[in-house]
């Protein structure tokens, strides 16, 4: 297959709370991107609908999915499931449709790992400030502190995956955030070799630390 004429995969991770889904969103309404959208286990929240922001489904019909090799990539975070559907995934790069993932460390690795004949470019994303991303995570958690203390304490975690990643950007402000990955998008699609200084984003994480 022609990798001219097929979509790319983009791919967007980040600690909770550091605006990945914000940003994926945008990317896709301003550029046609088609957004993969997961399935999962968890409960949604009072502002998801199903089918537009998840798939909200049981774990015994993940686990089935799984079984049947559905999924492009799947992972376990913070006790529920995430997974993306393989079959959509393909057809729509095939149709030369970009697809862009809101998805963490761990299924990004596992989309890696399968060496797909498609154009992939990877970013992680993230905050101006830990006390920044709490106060994220609070507004948008805050009918349960447990949630929002369990993100914080995985936020470290999370971090340390940077490096294997195409690109690192700080999201301190929405629309530049969103500018810097558009542009990079472009560069990287014309095989320009691009890289970024990564001194910044060492000096920005120690302050996050």
């Amino acid at each position: 297959m022609s990798l001219n004429k097929d979509g790319i995969v983009v791919i967007l991770s980040s600690p909770s709370g550091a605006g990945k889904t914000t940003l994926v969103k945008k990317i896709a309404k301003e550029n046609n991107y088609n957004i993969s959208i997961s399935h999962t286990t968890r409960q949604p929240r009072t502002n998801e609908i199903d089918g537009e922001d998840y798939f909200f489904i049981s774990k015994e019909k993940f686990k089935a999915l799984v079984k049947n090799d559905e999924f492009l990539e799947y992972a376990k975070v913070f006790e529920n499931y995430y997974g993306s559907s393989k079959r959509w995934v393909i057809e729509s790069l095939d149709k030369g449709r970009n697809v862009i993932f809101d998805i963490d460390w761990q299924g990004t690795e596992q989309i890696k790992s399968q060496k797909l004949n498609y154009k992939l470019i990877t970013f992680f994303i993230l905050p101006p400030s830990k006390s920044e991303l709490f106060k994220r995570l609070k507004n948008r958690d805050m009918k349960d502190k447990n949630i929002v203390e369990k993100r914080m304490k995985q936020f470290n975690k999370d971090i340390d995956h940077w490096g294997s990643y195409d690109f690192v950007v700080i999201n301190d402000d929405l629309n530049k955030c969103y500018k810097e990955i558009i542009d990079l998008i472009n560069n990287k699609y014309k095989d320009k070799n691009l890289s970024y200084d990564k001194n910044i984003i060492l000096n920005h994480l120690k302050k996050l630390k």
